[in-house]
């Protein structure tokens, strides 16, 4: 370690990060990286020193991740929080037969409404599916799987899965369609329903500020389903 202060300061010599500093809203990946490397400026071997986690665009992040039939989960509540790059990024990977984990599923042609009126959504799981028209006339015409959750229920499913409890039981949703074909057991002669764990192949997610090692700070109320959508992924892609 250099004794002169400024000196600990300054980047190491020869070391290349792949990012890009021109894209507006890097994506960062918080599970595959790119190598940093050190060229020998005599020898000219390369040795990698480091992984970097940062992407030069939400397309580069998702590359290698996403297949048909895959499980997305999408932070976001409403319009605010959502990663809407790396939804439009998914849009045009194309993407099909996803089944999407979320809140709700945007609104007239915003948030993941793009990636339902491409055709990409075969089922959503979600609490709220109000303004949105399309989802709508897609549901009722059976063109769209729909497993409709109390919020409470589907943040904890979130949650749950981020902390790898499998499943857990709630008193919310006994005696109603929420509790069809589900196991039920009593607890202290109560009647609670079991509810699994939700673990998607990738979950997207939006932040505020992130560093390269993948650490994350949440703006106000944009925070919402993030952090937990963040921890439950096989895989997370976050935006900022």
């Amino acid at each position: 370690r250099p004794a002169d202060p400024a000196a600990r300061n300054r980047p190491a010599a020869g070391i290349r990060y792949y990012k890009s500093d021109t894209y507006k809203r890097a994506a960062l990946s918080l599970a595959l990286h790119h190598v940093a490397v050190r060229n020998n400026r005599k020898s000219g071997k390369v040795t990698q020193v480091a992984q970097s986690k940062v992407y030069p665009d939400a397309a580069s992040a998702l590359k290698g991740i996403t297949f048909d039939g895959m499980t997305v989960m999408s932070g976001g509540f409403g319009l605010s929080g959502n990663p809407e790059n790396l939804i439009t990024a998914l849009k045009e990977d194309g993407t099909k037969n996803l089944t999407v984990i979320a809140n709700n599923c945007g609104a007239d042609g915003l948030g993941l409404w793009v990636l339902l009126n491409n055709g990409q959504i075969k089922k959503m799981i979600s609490s709220y599916v109000g303004e949105n028209k399309l989802f709508e006339e897609l549901y009722l015409t059976g063109k769209l799987e729909l497993e409709l959750n109390p919020q409470g229920t589907l943040a904890e499913r979130i949650r749950a899965g981020g902390a790898g409890i499998p499943a857990f039981f709630t008193k919310t949703g006994v005696g109603t369609l929420v509790a069809e074909g589900k196991e039920a057991r009593e607890f202290d002669g109560q009647t609670y329903v079991m509810e699994r764990a939700l673990v998607p192949d990738v979950s997207l997610v939006k932040a505020h500020v992130a560093d390269k090692a993948g650490n994350l700070q949440f703006r106000l109320t944009a925070r919402n389903f993030n952090p937990a959508a963040a921890m439950a992924g096989k895989v997370c892609v976050v935006e900022v």
